[in-house]
């Protein structure tokens, strides 16, 4: 096998630290020998002799380029001056983030914002222990000294002032009296403890385990309510701690409590020596999440490989991160950053050789463990992703650093509404940093009852002006606006609250019946769109200041493409800014018609492409003085435009929509045949998803290469599926198949939601396919039936198809049937009010 590719990925993602404490202080008495192990006094003496030591020693003197020994580094250090060896070690690191528990007691350490000279993101983690002492040690009101209530009281007050500016809480419960928390202390046993705590004088140190475990509820119940996360020491660690009660089985009673099912729990150091245990929890409990810090670099390293894949052996990638759990010595960033590239290249190419991954399936690994679990996790405000190269082998998109620019001034939480119209709020960028970004906006439940005519809620959706949602920014999808500066953009999830998804949420609904595909048959759905839209000008007509075809040229004309050439290639460069591959760009045959095609990539991320493509047009379109409008129809004499979809289904990083062999009648897998079965079956009702305005059916019509007739065709684009064979692909065989009818007022989640539910039932009855239309279908009569003529057809399909209504969801269908059979009313008493959806789509 060749690990090129993943040896790439993995040298060069960009790491978010999600663990870690503070550096200190050049002349700081805290010895460095303990940037080596956890051995404290006399046990110290013995580190040198450790082959983590050893290995860790010469990997720093390399860095520095000076003797390998310990004498050898020290001195450079001392030579150097502390910036200059932080700036080196981070660096080398290659670290973009990280959160700081600022908990830890060290001799003149620095404070979390000196870290930033040499992070770009620097968070903190709230230790809920030494918040507890800290507080102990004040005087109480008075002088009297501190009762239960007085200190629950404060700590609560306290806590929740600083949740706002915090990534996530910590608790080191398992240094002091272990992980078998009581969930149901007594007040009377929280009492005694807190009694016993202050008689051992100041400053204090929280050690009585019924205190313990009253501090670490009331703490949960806080994080589990403003969706923190809540970091655990689990493990191996100092001698202060019981080895026997930090195994994380002990918290069985916490992750078993109804009170905190919502929670997250982070098990830290890969709970070494309980990897196994860990793993376990991690694969049956929600709420349970894996960090494997400490463990690399500290253990040997066939210790730190066996504790990675005994992690990996139950425990979803998605829940596995990165951490250094570096403190006190830029050194110990260093040194876990490098050695985790290394464990989990060798970790994850032997899963390959396994037959566990394939090597996309790795890459993906990759993004996910070394940054994109812990940016979604610890909603941190940032989108780094790791740098993937241009395969074919690997169907994920290309992913580049985006970091927060400090210059921003708001940020668009944008949304894309039942009847495709792209929406927005924008929040000023501290706000969205310091509260939006985890309690999201409020947002009427009427706002995905609109319709494209007037911002009304549909009669007969079942959503009004009652009600409110939170419209949850993905910060996965956080980019900068590449028109403007000083903004922001990010797409929005719909929730009942933090957490919880609403059921009218075009996004989730994609996810979800992107779940059931993977879930039944282990399928991933990759997509590629093409967006044809016209480009107009202002000009006086008849008197009258109207807009105009930019120009009135034929298809693919040279010199149409020279006088656009300004405006597409601002919007070729601001789309590759944003991540997104452009295939190709031309002028179509409409009067200003062009098309920008984009790659294929995973299901939900080609919609979020397209959101985001069409915010790009549009924007840049204005910019340059002019109009780009998606609608379908904009003239009724010319052709009109769509916004085509090319599919393909993926299975361990291989395209399993083509056939594997020349025995294919169609060129397609069996796989493939019935998938794409469904979705012809289901075609006429998911034209209420794709064909969503009236105007959509004036492009629906026969000789206009859209697709008019219930068929299918090889290379025939006159039927509304095409199965295609690109460059590249041997004679006989298919890659993808084309949906030509969709069109750019489709809301890209629901219209993607609606084909692969329709796949979804392909695959389920095992459907087949009939004979291909091998010429133009409207050429020979009654034998293809017509596809709906118009959208009260649509929708009279889609209320009999129950099978888009199950996996999609009744409530969503029944809101966006109301929008439709709305605008097929208002439009029909309104004939020439589609002209005004140029300024909406």
């Amino acid at each position: 096998m060749d690990f090129t590719v993943l040896k790439k990925v993995v040298d060069e993602a960009v790491l978010v630290d999600a663990h870690a404490h503070n550096l200190v202080a050049a002349d700081s008495t805290f010895p460095f020998i303990n940037c080596f192990s956890e051995a404290h006094g006399d046990a110290a003496a013995h580190v040198p002799y450790s082959l983590s030591f050893k290995r860790s020693l010469r990997d720093i003197a390399e860095l520095y380029d000076c003797q390998p020994t310990l004498h050898g580094v020290e001195d450079y250090r001392k030579s150097s001056g502390l910036d200059s060896i932080c700036s080196t070690c981070f660096n080398a690191a290659r670290i973009s983030a990280v959160l700081i528990d600022d908990g830890l007691v060290l001799d003149k350490k620095h404070n979390i914002d000196w870290h930033k000279k040499f992070v770009p993101f620097v968070g903190r983690i709230l230790r809920i222990e030494r918040l507890a002492e800290n507080i102990l040690d004040e005087e109480f009101q008075g002088g009297s000294s501190w009762t239960l209530d007085a200190f629950t009281e404060t700590f609560l007050q306290k806590l929740k002032s600083l949740v706002h500016d915090v990534y996530g809480l910590k608790s080191i419960a398992a240094y002091r009296s272990g992980l078998q928390i009581n969930v149901n202390v007594s007040r009377k046993d929280a009492e005694e403890g807190l009694i016993d705590v202050l008689q051992g004088g100041k400053p204090v140190r929280i050690v009585n385990k019924s205190l313990i475990d009253y501090i670490f509820v009331h703490s949960l119940e806080v994080a589990q309510h403003f969706n923190l996360p809540m970091q655990i020491h689990t493990g191996f660690g100092d001698k202060d701690l019981d080895l026997r009660l930090a195994n994380p089985l002990h918290l069985r009673t916490v992750l078993e409590d109804k009170r905190f099912s919502n929670c997250r729990i982070v098990l830290l150091h890969a709970s070494y020596p309980f990897s196994k245990e860990a793993s376990y929890l991690a694969s049956v409990y929600p709420q349970i999440y894996l960090d494997f810090g400490l463990a690399i670099p500290k253990l040997s390293v066939h210790g730190m490989i066996s504790a990675l894949k005994e992690l990996l052996e139950l425990a979803p990638i998605k829940k596995v991160m990165f951490s250094t759990d570096g403190y006190a010595f830029p050194e110990t960033y260093y040194l876990g950053a490098k050695k985790s590239r290394d464990v989990v290249l060798s970790v994850l190419r032997d899963a390959c050789i396994d037959g566990d991954l394939s090597i996309s399936e790795a890459v993906e690994a990759v993004n996910h463990m070394f940054t994109q679990n812990a940016i979604q996790l610890y909603k941190m405000s940032l989108t780094i992703e790791s740098f993937m190269p241009n395969s074919s082998a690997v169907s994920i998109p290309l992913m580049k650093t985006n970091v927060v620019q400090e210059d921003v001034k708001l940020v668009r939480i944008i949304w894309v509404d039942g009847s495709g119209q792209q929406r927005c709020r924008a929040v000023p960028f501290k706000r969205f940093n310091d509260v939006v970004k985890r309690t999201g906006v409020g947002l009427a439940c009427a706002a995905m009852a609109m319709t494209s005519y007037a911002d009304c809620t549909a009669k007969g959706s079942n959503l009004s002006s009652v009600g409110e949602i939170r419209l949850l920014p993905d910060l996965s999808t956080r980019v900068a606006v590449p028109w403007n500066k000083q903004e922001e953009m990010v797409l929005g999830d719909m929730q009942v609250r933090p957490g919880e998804a609403w059921e009218y949420c075009p996004r989730e609904a994609l996810r979800r019946v992107c779940r059931i595909l993977k879930d039944e048959f282990d399928l991933v759905l990759n997509a590629g769109f093409e967006n044809e839209f016209f480009l107009l000008k202002k000009a006086v007509r008849h008197g009258e200041e109207d807009w105009v075809p930019f120009d009135s040229v034929p298809y693919c004309s040279t010199s149409s493409y020279d006088a656009a050439s300004p405006f597409l290639h601002e919007v070729v460069d601001s789309l590759s800014s944003l991540n997104i591959t452009v295939e190709q760009v031309h002028a179509e045959a409409g009067k200003g018609q062009f098309e920008i095609s984009l790659g294929h990539t995973v299901c939900l991320n080609a919609a979020d492409n397209l959101v985001y493509t069409r915010e790009v047009i549009r924007a840049t379109a204005r910019k340059h003085g002019l109009l780009a409008t998606f609608i379908p129809k904009y003239d009724l004499d010319d052709i009109g435009s769509g916004s085509h979809v090319h599919v393909s289904l993926w299975q361990n990083g291989k395209n399993v929509f083509m056939a594997s062999d020349g025995s294919s009648k169609h060129g397609m897998s069996a796989i493939g045949e019935k998938f794409m079965a469904g979705v012809l079956h289901h075609i006429s009702s998911i034209l209420a998803f794709t064909a969503p305005v009236p105007n959509s059916y004036d492009r629906l019509q026969p000789n206009m290469w859209s697709g008019a007739f219930q068929c299918w065709g090889k290379e025939n684009r006159e039927s509304p599926l095409r199965t295609a064979c690109p460059p590249g692909i041997s004679d006989g065989f298919v890659s993808n198949f084309e949906i030509k009818c969709f069109d750019g007022c489709a809301n890209p989640h629901l219209g993607m939601a609606a084909i692969v539910s329709a796949g979804i039932d392909g695959l389920r009855n095992n459907l087949q396919l009939p004979e291909p239309a091998d010429t133009n279908p409207s050429s020979l009569g009654s034998k293809f039936q017509r596809l709906p003529q118009s959208l009260s057809e649509s929708v009279e399909a889609l209320e009999k198809d129950n099978i888009l209504a199950d996996l999609i969801g009744e409530k969503l269908v029944v809101a966006i049937k109301a929008i439709r059979k709305a605008e097929v009313k208002y439009y029909s008493e309104h004939p020439d009010a589609y002209k005004e959806l140029m300024h909406k789509y």
